[in-house]
């Protein structure tokens, strides 16, 4: 299958083969990949989160299975976004934690964080293994646009509690990954972490984050209703979610 950039040079997508769903164990899925050998990857992308693609590593997929289409690409329009009041009380909950945005390079105290997450949260999930070489594999990437937003405690040696793996494009910013102490789950530190992406985009002028997908009724994944507005992707165009919160 091909597409055309704005090159209008031929840009290819390959179908994977079948291999288990991230999402549901027992279903089987695959994904649309653009072509992980083309060098144009790091300027097509920000075209490609708008037809529904998102990153993993050097990879730009989108899910394409045949009988499921629970994977709906969703992003915020963050002009207009309005954090509701459990929002609200997130932030003053965390209002003593700094925020800072830093090159996509990994350190030794963002790994060992990242290495707690996985074993709090995703055991057995595929993920225990990861080591430095995985770490950069998967979040950071050759051509990625990548940013890791720190949040930590107050002061100069605060300590971190959060990364928000960010790519930043000239259409907006796209939340790759967050990983956080699993031992702060009060704070609601995943929902931080995206307030201030929002929060981000709007300082810079950038029309909307990208959450990647939003699969109805899924524990794991439904939060994602919860910011308004919010805008998915039909295959074709952008359309308003206009159900209640």
């Amino acid at each position: 299958m091909a597409l055309h950039g704005d090159s209008n040079e031929e840009l290819r997508l390959f179908q994977t083969g079948e291999h288990p769903c991230g999402y549901f164990p027992e279903r089987q899925a695959r994904d649309l990949v653009l072509d992980p050998q083309d060098s144009r990857l790091g300027e097509l992308y920000p075209m490609a989160l708008g037809w529904g693609f998102r990153r993993s590593g050097d990879l730009v997929y989108r899910p394409h299975c045949q009988q499921c289409r629970a994977c709906v690409p969703v992003r915020i329009p963050v002009a207009r976004f309005m954090p509701d009041r459990s929002q609200r009380r997130c932030l003053a909950r965390n209002a003593d934690l700094d925020c800072r945005v830093l090159p996509a390079e990994r350190s030794d105290e963002q790994f060992a964080l990242y290495q707690r997450y996985l074993a709090a949260r995703h055991a057995n999930g595929g993920m225990d293994d990861h080591g430095p070489h995985e770490f950069d594999q998967f979040l950071v990437g050759r051509w990625s646009h990548g940013r890791f937003l720190e949040i930590r405690t107050h002061g100069a040696q605060g300590r971190l509690l959060a990364v928000a793996v960010t790519d930043v494009t000239p259409l907006g910013l796209s939340a790759v990954y967050t990983f956080f102490d699993p031992d702060e789950q009060a704070r609601g530190l995943g929902t931080l972490a995206i307030l201030q992406q929002i929060a981000w985009a709007q300082r810079a002028g950038l029309p909307h984050l990208y959450l990647g997908y939003w699969i109805d009724g899924h524990r794991k994944m439904d939060y994602k209703r919860r910011y308004r507005p919010l805008e998915y992707f039909d295959g074709r165009h952008w359309r308003e979610d206009t159900a209640a919160r």
